[in-house]
């Protein structure tokens, strides 16, 4: 351990030298440190984009000639989340096209959505 006249490693505890306000021995401890401190916040973070990921493969799979109509079952059947889109796009008729990235989808009807692709990724 280090004496009163020295910092220790927040990560190993181990005496740092160097500049006087250096807080880690080596890239290594401050990556560690850095992880650990960012792990649970990371993790949300993969989760959502995972889901969205996945919500984008289905709409792709479901609509692959750039518009379809498919049924709200089929959708959740695949595995769908309704809860998770990148973008909302609002027409001047006020409907709402929700947008996983590239791939869009807006309920015409109670039950049915048409699947659209947005040109402009394309």
């Amino acid at each position: 351990m280090p004496n009163d006249s020295q910092k220790a490693c927040q990560e190993c505890g181990t005496s740092i030298h160097g500049r006087e306000d250096k807080k880690f021995c080596s890239e290594q401890c401050k990556n560690t440190w850095n992880n650990r401190r960012n792990r649970a916040a990371n993790a949300a973070i993969r989760r959502t984009n995972a889901i969205l990921r996945k919500n984008r493969r289905i709409l792709l799979d479901m609509n692959p000639t750039g518009k379809k109509k498919v049924k709200r079952e089929d959708l959740i059947r695949a595995g769908f989340d309704f809860n998770y889109f990148t973008e909302v796009y609002q027409t001047k008729k006020e409907q709402e096209y929700r947008y996983c990235y590239d791939q869009g989808y807006l309920e015409i009807s109670p039950g049915w959505y048409i699947l659209v692709e947005k040109k402009e990724f394309s």
